[in-house]
């Protein structure tokens, strides 16, 4: 993987998912809210926490600790939710990521990146653009496109359309 070609000179928001620190490109970061009343729907992968009601919009809100295999995270008062941009099925859409709480925004350098292990990480390598330096450790860099663009969100996010629009997120259950 060539790294220089992935990752221009640019910045990245940093977050912590289940203890690992994980970075999404910020011209993709529309926002960043407080975790409050996420909808369940029934019938989506248990990665699926719900939707949130966003300025009038439904917006599903994705767990990537249960997508990369992990327990969910404990909802504290640093818990948050990251809105991020997605091209989906063919279209931009706006997506939540829990977090269990926001680092920093980094700059990142094409010569400070290295490129995923081909071992010991909890994501699939096809969701990373690399790793990068940051002080003594490795911050992961997550290509959003591919953790939540895949086929199974283009179904995801089918179902929650249906749901809402059959009876509307004031017909499902809500949790904290």
């Amino acid at each position: 993987m060539d790294t220089s070609t992935e990752v221009a000179d640019q910045q990245f928001l940093s977050f912590q998912i289940a203890g690992e620190e994980y970075a999404a490109g910020i011209l993709r970061v529309r926002e960043i809210i407080e975790y409050g009343v996420v909808t369940r729907v029934p019938t989506t992968p248990p990665w699926v926490r719900g939707v949130l009601n966003l300025r009038g919009g439904v917006v599903p809100v994705i767990d990537l600790a249960v997508k990369f295999g992990l327990p969910p995270g404990e909802i504290t008062a640093r818990t948050c939710i990251v809105i991020v941009e997605v091209g989906l099925g063919g279209e931009t859409a706006l997506m939540g990521v829990v977090a269990d709480a926001v680092s920093q925004v980094m700059e990142v350098q094409p010569q400070d990146v290295e490129p995923p292990p081909s071992f010991g990480t909890r994501v699939r390598i096809e969701y990373l653009k690399g790793m990068a330096k940051a002080d003594k450790k490795f911050v992961l860099l997550l290509d959003i496109d591919r953790v939540l663009s895949s086929d199974e969100l283009v179904g995801v996010a089918g179902t929650i359309q249906g749901a809402s629009a059959s009876g509307g997120p004031e017909s499902l259950s809500a949790e904290r």
